[in-house]
């Protein structure tokens, strides 16, 4: 039966306006890299369920890569009202570490970040091509693209939350995660205990 209210068709405008508002303000929420930097292949979307974990991870993405090394990505999002401290992950596909890309020397560099990463309260924290990120550091078979992996993060408190990513083809940034990334490149250093990567 129809509404004979005459709130009744203003109240359904307002709803459509109010989700076309809520859809286009999710859609300007991803990844801000320019569309000729920007991965491609299928879109990755938050994997955690905010109740069930520690944090939420928005857009996560794992560099293809056929050996060797490669690297995990996305945005770390801590809602909570507590400081959030990411000290390790994990993968069945590699032995991992938690790296940054620093500034050594006038060089940049990559290295384990010590400390873990850390996530403020109620704010978010990127993992990107050029900064922090997950390293995979020995793959023991392709990682091609369109294949979702499943990574397990361990925080200070002892914590664990679990959470899945998807492989994409990347060139933006120039990486190199091949063996012997640890070995001085163009315009970059190596130090005991460190890699580097020509990032930017």
């Amino acid at each position: 039966m129809l509404s004979t209210s005459p709130l009744g068709p203003r109240r359904r405008s307002a709803a459509i306006l109010a989700a076309a508002i809520l859809t286009v303000g999710a859609a300007g929420c991803g990844s801000s890299d320019s569309p000729s930097t920007a991965p491609t292949g299928p879109s990755a979307s938050t994997s955690a369920n905010p109740d069930a974990g520690v944090l939420g991870i928005r857009d996560p993405w794992v560099k293809a890569a056929d050996k060797g090394m490669t690297a995990a990505f996305g945005t770390l999002v801590n809602d909570g009202d507590s400081d959030v401290t990411v000290t390790g992950a994990t993968s069945s596909l590699s032995p991992m570490e938690l790296h940054e890309m620093t500034m050594k020397d006038g060089k940049m560099v990559m290295q384990a970040k010590q400390g873990g990463i850390v996530i403020k309260a109620r704010s978010t924290h990127a993992l990107e091509p050029g900064g922090d990120h997950l390293m995979l550091m020995n793959l023991t078979r392709p990682v091609q693209a369109g294949d979702e992996l499943t990574f397990s993060l361990t925080f200070a408190d002892g914590k664990t939350q679990q959470f899945s990513a998807v492989a994409k083809p990347f060139t933006g940034a120039q990486e190199s995660y091949a063996p012997g990334h640890g070995q001085p490149m163009p315009g970059m250093s190596a130090t005991p205990g460190t890699s580097t990567s020509p990032a930017s």
